[in-house]
């Protein structure tokens, strides 16, 4: 495992803050969902990726640009799209 120099504290709530650069390096962006598990001493963060990034539903996902999007989310989804085209 590289080490980075990068030492963050825990916040009172139990937060911590991940680099930017980080992030960005293994394509982390908000509202993605992390996994977290434990690897001996280590607490192991992994980027999740099979649930709808709306509702984190886990049934009926279907991928779009880099991202899940369950069948429902994309419904409600065309439907805004729909009433915001008939506004125009």
């Amino acid at each position: 495992m590289k080490t980075t120099g990068v030492v963050r504290e825990i916040d009172t709530l139990g937060r911590i803050v991940i680099p930017k650069e980080m992030r960005e390096t293994v394509g982390i962006e908000p509202r993605d969902a992390l996994e977290i598990s434990l690897e001996g001493s280590r607490i192991v963060m992994t980027k999740h990726f099979n649930s709808c990034i709306f509702c984190q539903s886990t049934e009926d996902t279907l991928l779009y640009q880099g991202k899940l999007v369950c069948r429902s989310c994309l419904s409600e989804l065309n439907q805004a799209a729909e009433e915001a085209d008939s506004e125009e």
